[in-house]
């Protein structure tokens, strides 16, 4: 059975890594989806909800919902688990507004983060992937602890040939990101990002993997600076090498 999928980009696979969105795509047209994509698209609206802008996170979040609803899809599917968590959130920013409320609440509905769609409702663990070396798997905040998304990427990564996961020294911390409080605590952001690539560079790994894009792009920052031979990548990334 063929699904439909409508793409939900997100702006840091739009602006900051296209990687991810292209990937993220073949990856789903290869496990056999009708993958569509509405240009009319725009911000989840976490970054003004998360810093007290309601009223004008929902102007974002009536043309989110608008655009992704209006592909009539069966699915909606995002390689952000962050991303996905605001969409499911959406009932409670329009809990007095009825119509939109309905609207955002079918939306939420069939909303899925890309790793927990592929082995919860296609039923895939293996999709072939290949590649050598080892690598770290960063569990990211929302992903884990708010989606209650942990065993389907890990379940997928598992199953990518000649590639070994290598446990490390806090791997369940936050790498420090968390978008405005990157900025808004810019100290403490740093001091935990440090900590968390000190104990990714201790376990000499050749890969840094994660399904979140802040997170990577976070930690790809101090990667860089510090010049390290380490390659990030998402999931998404991962699963369409080989």
């Amino acid at each position: 059975m063929t699904h439909h999928v409508s793409f939900f980009c997100t702006c840091l696979a739009d602006t900051v890594f296209p990687e991810i969105g292209i990937q993220s795509v073949r990856l789903l047209e290869k496990l056999g989806c009708r993958v569509t994509f509405n240009p009319k698209q725009t911000c989840c609206g976490q970054p003004l909800a998360n810093s007290g802008f309601h009223k004008k996170a929902r102007a974002a979040m009536k043309t989110l919902t608008q655009a992704l609803l209006d592909d009539n899809s069966e699915y909606v599917v995002a390689p952000s688990g962050s991303c996905v968590l605001q969409v499911k959130e959406y009932p409670k920013m329009f809990k007095d507004d009825r119509e939109w409320k309905v609207k955002a609440e079918e939306l939420a509905a069939k909303t899925w983060e890309i790793t927990d769609f592929i082995v919860t409702v296609l039923g895939i663990t293996d999709v072939g992937a290949s590649l050598p070396g080892k690598a770290v798997y960063h569990p990211s905040c929302h992903l884990t602890r708010l989606l209650h998304i942990k065993e389907q990427p890990l379940a997928l990564l598992e199953n990518i040939r000649d590639l070994e996961l290598v446990p490390i020294k806090g791997q369940s911390k936050c790498c420090g990101f968390g978008g405005s409080f990157a900025v808004k605590l810019g100290p403490l952001s740093g001091a935990m990002v440090t900590e968390k690539v000190d104990n990714i560079k201790a376990a000499g790994v050749d890969f840094l993997i994660g399904a979140d894009g802040g997170c990577l792009m976070n930690m790809k920052a101090r990667i860089d600076r510090e010049k390290l031979d380490i390659k990030v990548l998402h999931v998404v990334e991962a699963l369409m090498n080989g």
